[in-house]
């Protein structure tokens, strides 16, 4: 393989992943199909509509919890991405030209489907002078407005930590503001070279000290060890993060990052116990959680302490 599926031209690092083999998934890596009636009336419409969201186009695992729930995922921004990391299926290159109407459609989508909780995520759009900073804003205030009583969690880049694109997002007051952290300080620049570790820890900060409620991830299983993992987590409730998921790289392709490890089920307990020490107002750990996993009932559960934990600064 020398060529990506958009039809670029593999990069070294891509070539070198090639060479080890897709890994054979544990036992523990498996979820069970619980179609209930929600889900299947979701599906039914999602299909009736010609509706796109995250959950089905990246074949989640959780899609039948959360559509059983009326929660859903949509992508914003295109299906390129200005960025490239080395454990993400979305494609790098050059993003299409911004789609104005898109925030109009993704409301209409989720009243459609009816949604009590919705989670959009994007694309890093670099090529634009303010970062998709409206876009990601815009988006919120529409679903907002034809949607008064659906939740809104916005996950959202970096927007290379410029104060202006981040307040302009904040400022459509998204119930959860989230942006992931992934992974931690030794091997961050190998899988996330766009990003800067302590960047992301500020655009977390920043949130807080903005009055919304905050949320990152850290995948495992990419090369990190327990302790890193620890020290992460005591980074990320220091920065003032609200609520924290933690997962198993799972590897897209051949072309990705190789798995360092499948962590047991037993070692995410220890990781949720130590992060709700820590004093998280929100925390879900396991091999198949996902960043918006059960998104509206820890939204709820964090909401509740938001406003009595101090607001700390990143150490």
């Amino acid at each position: 393989m020398t060529v990506a599926p958009e039809g670029r031209k593999l990069l070294r690092l891509e070539v070198r992943n090639a060479e080890t083999p897709i890994e054979r998934k544990p036992p523990w890596i498996k979820t069970r199909l619980r179609m209930g009636p929600e889900y299947t009336e979701l599906k039914k419409l999602v299909r009736r509509e010609g509706l796109h969201t995250v959950c089905e186009e990246a074949g989640c695992p959780n899609i039948y919890e959360c559509w059983e729930d009326r929660e859903a995922t949509f992508l914003i921004g295109g299906e390129v991405c200005s960025r490239r990391c080395d454990f993400c299926q979305i494609d790098t290159g050059k993003p299409a030209a911004l789609d104005r109407d898109e925030p109009r459609r993704v409301a209409e989508s989720v009243q459609a489907m009816s949604l009590r909780y919705s989670t959009v995520t994007g694309v890093a759009r670099d090529d634009l002078p303010d970062g998709g900073a409206w876009l990601y804003a815009e988006t919120v205030r529409a679903i907002k407005q034809l949607n008064p009583s659906t939740g809104v969690e916005l996950l959202i880049p970096d927007f290379n930590g410029d104060a202006d694109q981040l307040r302009e997002v904040f400022e459509s007051r998204p119930e959860v503001l989230a942006h992931n952290l992934e992974t931690v300080p030794r091997i961050f620049k190998r899988i996330r070279p766009a990003f800067s570790y302590r960047r992301s820890l500020g655009v977390l900060t920043a949130a807080r000290e903005f009055g919304l409620v905050t949320k990152s991830n850290l995948i495992l299983g990419m090369g990190e060890t327990p302790d890193e993992i620890r020290a992460a987590l005591v980074d990320l409730h220091g920065a003032g993060c609200d609520i924290v998921t933690i997962t198993q790289y799972l590897r897209p392709t051949a072309r990705h990052h190789p798995i360092d490890r499948w962590v047991h089920p037993e070692e995410f307990v220890e990781y949720e116990q130590y992060a709700q020490q820590l004093g998280f107002a929100g925390v879900l750990a396991g091999p198949l959680v996902r960043s918006s996993y059960r998104a509206g009932r820890l939204y709820q559960q964090a909401s509740q302490r938001h406003h009595q934990a101090p607001t700390t600064q990143p150490g």
